[in-house]
């Protein structure tokens, strides 16, 4: 099993993968800025954990002696409702990106899966957003994500097998929770208010369970090079506006809460207008990757989880919503 070095393995979808990693075998190495702490992570003795920041390229560059593949999630991850400095997505976001990617080149690392955005789309009224669709960025977020992908798959050599994947919103339970993404915002209001409050209802939203994106990364440690060096893929399951999304969260927290029930829907203006309708056709016919588990299933394993008493305060507190959170710190 190979080495593998995972920036942002600390957050959300990180504390979902890191177990992945090491229940298949790999030595595993977290190296994260610990913004929010080290709490959902595993003790393994094949878990290395550094806190250190991605900016700082020659600390990295220690770090990844003898990694043999890198999992780039970090960054300063986008919220509409509020604003951190400019700068500070920037630099961790962008600035820092391909000192990163060269210095991983450098160190001997075989392969680097890098973690965009299916966000780079904004808006399209296309009735499948493929890989090949203009990126219409409607944030600093979506854009510094679309910027970083041409400065990586110029680094791609026979030696450097680079891959980068848009990810469709991400839902479901995490020990790292996040409670500022649209399914898992919904099923939280409505297991502990009894109302969904829908921010506009007609723009599309793709998304994907927070296991099938880990066990995609996984994978993508083990496909051949030819299959995946130099390529971009979108990695979505299901497609729905977010009304419809509201709907499925309402009956699933009914059926599984019924003492919540019943649970109304309220619709108001929203000033996120991102909506478009991803196709994964080209990773479930190059790579067979199909996602297993649907949008229901996140709300399940979220009603469990806040049932069972793993997500405490998950109205109140700061920490489930990262850019409050980082204000709150006194970060950005």
């Amino acid at each position: 099993m190979s080495k593998v070095l995972v920036t942002g393995g600390a957050g959300y979808v990180g504390c979902v993968l890191v177990p992945k990693l090491l229940g298949a075998g790999h030595e595993v190495i977290v190296y994260d800025l610990m913004f929010f702490g080290g709490d959902g992570l595993p003790t393994h003795d094949r878990l290395q954990v550094i806190e250190a920041d991605i900016r700082d390229t020659d600390s990295l560059a220690k770090a990844l002696a003898g990694v043999d593949q890198v999992i780039h999630l970090a960054c300063i991850s986008n919220d509409t409702r509020f604003e951190l400095d400019p700068g500070l997505g920037k630099s961790i976001n962008y600035d820092c990106f391909e000192p990163m990617v060269k210095a991983a080149k450098a160190a001997g690392v075989k392969r680097f899966i890098y973690a965009s955005t299916s966000s780079v789309y904004g808006v399209s009224d296309a009735p499948e957003v493929r890989e090949d669709h203009p990126l219409v960025p409607l944030t600093d977020y979506n854009k510094f994500k679309g910027m970083c992908e041409p400065l990586l798959l110029r680094h791609q050599s026979p030696d450097f097998t680079t891959v980068v994947i848009r990810p469709a919103t991400v839902c479901g339970y995490s020990p790292r929770m996040r409670f500022d993404l649209t399914v898992n915002i919904l099923t939280n209001h409505a297991v502990n208010k009894g109302k969904i409050t829908v921010f506009g209802g007609r723009q599309q939203r793709p998304n994907i369970h927070v296991d099938d994106i880990a066990d995609l990364y996984v994978k993508l440690l083990e496909y051949p090079s030819e299959l995946i060096a130099g390529e971009i893929f979108n990695a979505g399951y299901q497609n729905h506006t977010v009304s419809e999304l509201a709907d499925m969260v309402k009956k699933v927290v009914e059926d599984e809460m019924p003492e919540r029930a019943p649970i109304n829907i309220e619709t108001t203006a929203s000033d996120d207008l991102r909506s478009y309708h991803v196709s994964s056709t080209k990773i479930a016919e190059k790579l067979g990757y199909q996602p297993e588990r649907s949008v229901e299933d996140a709300v399940r394993d979220l009603c469990k989880a806040l049932k069972a008493g793993k997500l405490p305060n998950s109205l109140e507190d700061d920490r489930y919503i990262n850019v409050r959170y980082l204000k709150k710190g006194g970060v950005g």
